[in-house]
């Protein structure tokens, strides 16, 4: 039989696993909580932005800059760690800065540790959105990680993309290279696959892990705990396959193209018209002239001038009495 553990071992191996599971979320931060990625207010437009050296909008410097590692902001001299030494004294500001880093453009304390780990393990360093391709110099918002697919995104296009990021680039749920239906399904590729097809020769499962994607190594993930969905198009006969009654379910699609025709006609009809309406006023505008023109000449019809030339008399057609 085995040996009844003690109290004190109980508690030793407690002890063990929350220091384990400690050290895994220190090297698992949040990318949104990261002291590199906080939010910072600019002391001189006010306008918030991402924790940076320098402001993105105005270039002023701040007076109280954040650590990109630790996140602080006064250092105690508690330890032996500075690489300054400023015995007594605690320092803020610059005094406390010992360098910038090239990806997150943030200050970085004079601490030794910081100063030697920070720019190996900086969570900016290949961050750039998959939108709208901008790293971290080239706008002056925060960075943050698409829930599902896990690519960077700005913080402009982060409710966009993830509104629209589980939609697969097929028009079935079906196994990219069969065609039975696709249980895994990774979200960087869109697309899924059966239980054998997930398997890859160059990738390799970790025990308690799902299948890593046979195309790009990302972790896979079950179809059915997603909500995703498939690619709709909106021309040809997608629009009315189910229920066309065309040869190959392009019934609805001529249905459309001949109302859209129809409906151009009768735009061209209405300006046909207005133009006819128009002419027909400019014909009323004329008769009107012509009208009072023929009342002049009824006033003078009865005058009698005798012979005259314009009345159609030449002096050879004078008559021999």
């Amino acid at each position: 039989m085995p040996k009844k553990k003690t109290g004190a071992r109980k508690k030793a191996e407690n002890r063990r696993e929350r220091e384990k599971q400690i050290r895994a979320s220190r090297a698992n931060i949040d990318l949104a909580k990261h002291p590199c990625n906080a939010s910072m207010e600019c002391d001189k437009c006010q306008r918030r932005q991402k924790n940076r050296a320098f402001c993105y909008f105005c270039n002023s410097v701040q007076k109280l800059p954040i650590c990109a590692q630790c996140g602080k902001t006064k250092c105690m001299m508690k330890s032996s760690d500075c690489v300054i030494k400023h015995a007594g004294v605690y320092s803020t500001g610059l005094a406390m800065v010992g360098a910038i880093c090239d990806f997150c453009e943030a200050w970085v304390c004079h601490g030794r540790k910081c100063l030697s780990t920070h720019a190996c393990i900086c969570p900016l360093a290949d961050a750039e959105c998959i939108e709208c391709e901008r790293s971290v110099w080239d706008h002056g918002g925060r960075i943050f990680a698409c829930s599902f697919c896990h690519n960077f995104l700005c913080e402009d296009d982060q409710f966009e993309h993830q509104a629209s990021c589980q939609v697969l680039e097929a028009e079935t749920f079906k196994c990219v290279s069969c065609n039975r239906l696709g249980q895994h399904s990774c979200l960087r590729c869109k697309a899924c696959f059966c239980d054998d097809h997930v398997r890859s020769k160059v990738f390799k499962q970790e025990k308690g892990r799902e299948p890593p994607c046979p195309k790009c190594g990302h972790e896979t993930q079950q179809t059915k705990d997603l909500s995703m969905s498939t690619r709709s198009l909106k021309f040809g006969r997608q629009t009315g396959g189910e229920d066309a009654d065309g040869a190959s379910g392009y019934d609805a699609y001529w249905k459309n193209l001949s109302s859209s025709k129809a409906g151009d006609a009768v735009d061209h009809e209405d300006e046909y018209d207005e133009y006819e309406a128009e002419d027909d006023d400019e014909d009323d505008n004329d008769e009107g002239g012509k009208d009072s023109d023929t009342e002049t000449t009824d006033v003078f019809s009865n005058l009698n001038l005798g012979r005259t030339y314009a009345s159609g008399y030449a002096h050879y057609e004078e008559s021999e009495d």
